[in-house]
């Protein structure tokens, strides 16, 4: 895989994707990926104040089949992640009075994107 420039990290419609494919094709080896999610920070506040959070990390939830321990080591340390591997219902509880931005299946960035494109805002 190649390397993302650091500088990069906070490019989310450039770089997050591709983080998060290859995230999840790693865990789909394991067990079955149902969601992925961005909570923390940027499950917070709208994207376009995301230039805020220079310097902290992404916090990924992923709902899968099963729960993983140490999901950690599926990361490269140069991608600034939190990672939670949870099955459903231990997903459910931890996020419940979370805001959060649901990446996998629906894409909420995207959506986001998408209409600030057509109101000439990105």
């Amino acid at each position: 895989m190649s390397r993302v420039k650091p500088e990069a990290i906070w490019q989310h419609d450039k770089v997050l994707p591709y983080i998060l494919t290859r995230l999840k094709d790693k865990i789909s080896e394991i067990t079955a990926v149902e969601k992925i999610l961005l909570f923390g920070s940027r499950g917070r506040l709208p994207v376009e104040r995301w230039n805020e959070l220079e310097g902290k990390d992404w916090d990924v939830l992923v709902q899968a089949q099963c729960k993983l321990k140490n999901a950690r080591v599926l990361l490269d340390e140069e991608y600034h992640l939190d990672l939670l591997v949870l099955d459903e219902s231990q997903a459910k509880k931890f996020i419940e009075n979370m805001t959060t931005k649901e990446l996998f299946p629906i894409n909420e960035l995207e959506c986001l994107t998408t209409k600030n494109k057509e109101n000439g805002k990105i």
